[in-house]
Parts: C-alpha cells; structure tokens; sequence
C-alpha cells in the first residue's frame, strides 16, 4: 500500500487528494495542516506512523524557499522518495524545483483525475528508485522501445494511427508511454488528443531539458487516456530552430525513461525524420489505398535500403482500405515489393473521432477498424514479440 504525506494548510486541496487516492490508488493519506516546512526529515518521520513514505507532497500555501530547501535535503539524504510541488509553473519554477530534486509539479487546481495520474507517476518512480538500491541482482530494463510512424505521402492518416497506438499501448502499459510530434511545422497530435499543451517540443530540447530527464519529463503534456504527449511548436517558424542532434538527443532520452515512444513524422523522409528513424527500434509505414500513396512508399522504401538505415522491425500499415477503391491488398504488396501487415478498413466512426480529437481506440465503440488499430497494437505487446518471429511480416487483413 503507498503512503502520501501532505503538508499544506489548504485544506480544499487536501479533500481533493484524498479522493484521488480513494478514487483508484491503494494507499493512505496523512496531512500536516501548516505551512511550517519540517527543518529535517527525521523531524517529519518523528510525526508518521503507519506505512513507509513514498510520496510527499509540498502543497498550496506553503513558502517556496522552505519547501526548494527540504526538497534538496529530501534528494540528498532520502533520493528514492518522490516529492511533489503544488504550484503554478513557469519555467523558471520548473529548472530550480527539479535541481532541488522535485519530482514533478502540480496545478494547484488539479481535478481530483488529474492529481490521481500525477501520484501514479510519483508511485512508479519510487519503485523504481527502490528497486535501484536493492542489492540483489536484478536483470537491468534496457531502453524502451521507440515507434516512427512514417509516410512520403500526407493525407494517409498517420496521425490518426500514431495516436491510437500510443492510446493503446497506454492500456498495455499506463504512464509509460509518451507521442512525440515531429511533424515540426504542421503537426496535429495536440488537436488529434484534444490536448492544449503549455510546453511543447521546443521546450523539450532545451539545454536545461537536455541535460536533465526530469526536466524534459515536465515539459510533458498528461492525457487522460494514462500517456503523455510532447507536442509540435506552436508556431511553425520554431521548427527552423530544431535540429537533427537535438532530436536524436531527445528521443535517447526518452526511451530511457518510458516504455515505448512513438514517434509521429512530417510527411517524406527529411533530416529530422532521417534522425529520428535511426533511433527507432520500428517503424510504422502507413499507406492509404491509392496509386500516388502506394507509389510513394514504394520510393521511400527503395531510397533507404539504398541508405542503409531501414530499421529492421517494419509494420506496414493499409490505412482506409477499401475493397471499391479499385485496388486490392495484393496490388499493393505487389506494388511495394513488401507484405502489408495490417490493414485497417476505411471508417465514417474513425474520421469522427479525429475531429472530436478521441481516437477510436479511446472511445471504446465497436467498428471494423478498431479491430485493426488493436492488431497493430498486439505487434508491440512484449508478449506478442516473443512469438516466433517469422509473424512480424505476416500479412493479416481485417475482414
């Protein structure tokens, strides 16, 4: 059972944590009703009883200088246990909390939802940090995997695949997925979730972001669906000033820290697409059911086996596929030199949802694509890629 201390004279905010924890964590909840910060830890520990300290929230109305100075003690002396500043953020805020070794930072006005995922978080990173000082041996995690959703052409819906794996890999593994949008000038991840982000990816590849995981991991967007979402500069001039290395930076960085990353990319094979594919440990090429797609991905895939950086884990994806357009799946794998693996039939319920910004997988109803939206998914189950490997190319039609 986790055990959440607060310390904050707020007593508002105190009622909406504890219905966070009731509300679906398994743990108990202990408020210090002052804003007097303890001097030392011991001088909190003196004051618990029950459980073992997990998580320790600095709330509302408590003096930033005291609680950045117990942080920094807290990080020195006790690293594994995660603390929380409830504050309102800026960026500044964000490099002297997490230098004081802050793990994460709340609106004051967090929904009871909102503080929920935020503790769900603090909770994993102190089995982690826990798990760390364990001398036992223990088979180290390696990095997680990174999933580049690519396309020559615009206007197949990569965005809309792109989003429903990460919404569907967020139920195989909650708060260990994060979308990155690269599609640097135009990208639609933020209205594809419904997501108005405050940082974007250019506060992500910042030097102070750069150098430290926790700061990057601030500037992530939280979605409700258990992922978290780094958005595309919110004016397309910013991408100018977004290199290929910051980009490869980034994504190291992240799949040392999540599960999986799944990348959504600009149309065509440009630099920064170029960088991020050879970080990826898969690729997603994503083709509708036309000859100029169809087409398209045939040159892009002929171009980097040329290059040599064509990852060796490919899912290719008939996204909209219609038995009327004219074409069949064989034409296309015809076409392309190259299996389909999934496809995924053409939706009047999945163009909805994009503009509801809920993707399908999110919304839960019952449609022919969802079927293929989840094969696609199973293909990065843990449990899935232990299977013979000869199923990675499988062509599997959804009917």
């Amino acid at each position: 059972m986790s055990r959440f201390v607060l310390i904050s004279p707020n007593t508002d905010f105190d009622h909406r944590l504890r219905q966070a924890v009731i509300g679906g964590l398994q743990g108990s909840v202990q408020t210090f009703f002052t804003s007097a910060m303890p001097t030392q830890p011991d001088d909190l520990f003196a004051q618990l009883t029950g459980e073992p300290l997990e998580v320790l929230v600095l709330g509302p109305d408590v003096p930033l200088e005291d609680a950045l100075r117990l942080a920094t003690i807290f990080d020195v002396q006790l690293p594994e246990i995660s603390l929380i500043l409830v504050r309102e953020s800026d960026a500044d805020l964000v490099l002297h909390a997490m230098r004081a070794g802050i793990r994460d930072i709340m609106d004051p006005a967090a929904d009871p939802a909102h503080i929920r995922i935020i503790l769900e978080r603090a909770c994993q990173a102190f089995a982690s940090r826990y798990r760390s000082h364990d001398p036992s041996p223990q088979a180290v995690s390696n990095s997680g995997l990174v999933i580049g959703v690519f396309s020559p052409k615009g206007g197949v819906g990569k965005t809309t695949v792109a989003t429903n794996v990460a919404i569907g890999l967020g139920k195989v593994a909650p708060m260990k997925v994060v979308i990155v949008d690269l599609d640097l000038q135009f990208g639609d991840v933020a209205s594809g979730l419904y997501l108005e982000p405050e940082h974007t990816i250019t506060d992500a590849v910042t030097t102070s972001a750069s150098q430290d995981s926790l700061v990057l991991k601030a500037f992530l967007a939280v979605h409700p669906a258990s992922i978290y979402a780094l958005c595309a500069p919110k004016s397309p001039a910013d991408a100018d000033h977004i290199t290929p290395d910051q980009v490869t930076r980034l994504l190291e960085q992240l799949a040392s820290e999540f599960d999986y990353v799944v990348v959504d990319t600009a149309p065509g094979l440009g630099e920064v697409g170029l960088a991020a594919m050879e970080q990826c440990t898969d690729v997603v090429w994503v083709s509708g059911m036309d000859i100029p797609s169809v087409r398209g991905l045939r040159s892009g895939l002929d171009i980097l086996r040329q290059l040599e950086i064509l990852p060796e884990t490919r899912h290719v994806v008939l996204n909209m596929a219609d038995s009327k357009a004219g074409l069949t799946v064989r034409d296309v794998e015809a076409t392309i030199g190259a299996p389909v693996d999934v496809s995924i039939r053409r939706s009047k319920a999945v163009a909805f949802s994009t503009n509801r910004g809920i993707p399908i997988l999110q919304d839960s109803r019952r449609d022919p694509a969802v079927k293929g939206f989840k094969q696609l998914v199973q293909r990065f189950d843990p449990a899935w890629r232990t299977s013979d490997q000869r199923k990675q190319h499988r062509r599997v039609v959804v009917k």
